[in-house]
């Protein structure tokens, strides 16, 4: 097989077959990486059956899948931890080798081991043109919101920190407080990543923003703004889920106003990120009040369109309608092309590696349920798929903390606080 050496933990090539992955523990490895998207040719193993040789030789398997147009930090990060968790050599392959080696110079760039004209020196030395990792790198430099993804597995949700790098001002999007049913057990840990990071980077808080009121995570907008003092917003129509709920739960004296955020965003509303402009677009359809941020170029569409291998956002919660959503969509899709879109969750299809970046062109070009689809045809679609989904196993815990921004429900008289949930409410069950 041939292979070209990077170091002394770093070997890439093209595409092997089954029996040369067999042979890669003779050969002193600990490891392969795949970042071969499934289907590129129809004569290629795929992944599933990669994964099942690297098994049968006990080293371990990581699936990385990206196209050059289509890297994102967040590939070039996934490749890095994939990495440092093997503990020996590894081999990492796509068609020619040239995109493994590029996710490795780009984590040695970003990480400020490596400059662009240090890059192309590499990939010419190893017989590799890298000059696409060069143009990534320089385009990634340009003046633009600074978006850094943090995923928790727990819940599948992708977090995020945008900042602008002129002003050292930063929002958080969408942050996870940690929530554990089977212990009751709260905790911080996401957030406290997030302020970490925030330190780490010297940036000053602007803005904590809620999407919506999620159904499969505790919100963190509470716990950050006693961090911060930031002011918390969330789309102005969540007056409508919080008077939804208000019902389902028997809570009468639940405020449904939206007065437990500092803001409240309607459709077309304005706001800044230190110099970046940004705007609100109304996106429902996933629920009532969603909504999707415009930030710079950097566009943030929650539960509306995932990565394009795991299409769109389900439409069957209270509220929830897919044309709608359809509706909702299409607007997005109206962006720029080059407009980078991030994600609320990923549910990482065959057991692939977390993404939570695209762009609007490759969400057209190639989204299973998008591409060559009419209004008619998602919406039959996306009826039959929720129809078989069961509800997100925290719906019930976590709608009422998150119609009031985050906040835990007030202490008893004994100290402790408790959830209230009903039973029998959301209608026929998928168990």
């Amino acid at each position: 097989m041939r292979m070209i050496r990077v170091n002394d933990r770093l070997s890439v090539g093209p595409q092997p077959a089954l029996s040369e992955i067999l042979l890669l523990t003779d050969q002193k490895f600990a490891g392969v990486i795949n970042v071969r998207p499934d289907l590129e040719e129809p004569a290629q193993p795929g992944n599933e059956a990669e994964r099942e040789a690297a098994d049968r030789a006990r080293i371990s398997y990581k699936f990385i899948p990206v196209t050059m147009p289509t890297i994102t930090e967040a590939d070039v990060r996934s490749f890095q931890a994939a990495m440092a968790n093997v503990g020996g050599a590894v081999f990492a392959h796509c068609k020619t080798g040239t995109r493994a080696l590029s996710l490795y110079a780009l984590g040695e760039a970003l990480d400020g081991r490596m400059s662009p004209v240090e890059i192309t020196a590499m990939g010419q030395n190893l017989g590799v043109d890298l000059s696409a990792a060069s143009r990534w790198l320089e385009g990634h430099r340009r003046t633009r919101p600074v978006v850094k993804g943090f995923f928790d597995p727990r819940t599948w949700s992708a977090q995020y920190v945008v900042s602008d790098p002129s002003t050292r001002k930063c929002a958080i999007i969408d942050p996870v407080l940690d929530f554990d049913e089977k212990s009751g057990a709260t905790t911080t840990s996401n957030a406290d990543a997030m302020l970490d990071y925030i330190a780490e980077k010297g940036l000053s808080v602007e803005w904590i923003l809620d999407s919506h009121p999620h159904a499969d995570h505790f919100s963190a907008a509470q716990y950050l703004k006693g961090k911060t003092g930031a002011p918390t917003a969330i789309g102005a129509r969540v007056v409508d889920v919080q008077r939804l709920w208000q019902g389902i739960y028997n809570r009468p004296e639940l405020h449904t106003d939206g007065s437990r955020w500092d803001r409240l965003f309607s459709d077309g509303d304005t706001f800044k990120v230190g110099s970046i402009e940004a705007r609100v677009m109304f996106s429902p359809g996933h629920t009532l009040a969603s909504i999707t941020y415009v930030i710079g170029d950097a566009t943030f569409v929650h539960d509306t369109i995932f990565m394009p291998d795991s299409g769109t956002a389900r439409a069957d919660f209270p509220g929830g309608d897919a044309r709608t959503l359809w509706r909702s969509i299409q607007a997005i899709l109206t962006l720029p092309d080059e407009t980078r879109l991030f994600t609320g969750h990923d549910y990482q299809p065959g057991g692939r590696e977390p993404k939570w970046e695209s762009t609007v062109g490759t969400q057209k070009r190639t989204n299973a349920h998008l591409a060559d689809m009419t209004e008619e045809g998602f919406a039959a679609l996306r009826q039959e798929r929720d129809r078989m989904l069961p509800m997100p196993k925290l719906i019930l815990h976590a709608l009422q903390v998150n119609i009031r921004a985050g906040r835990l429900p007030e202490p008893e008289a004994n100290g402790k606080r408790y959830l209230k949930f009903p039973l029998n409410a959301l209608g026929e069950v998928v168990w």
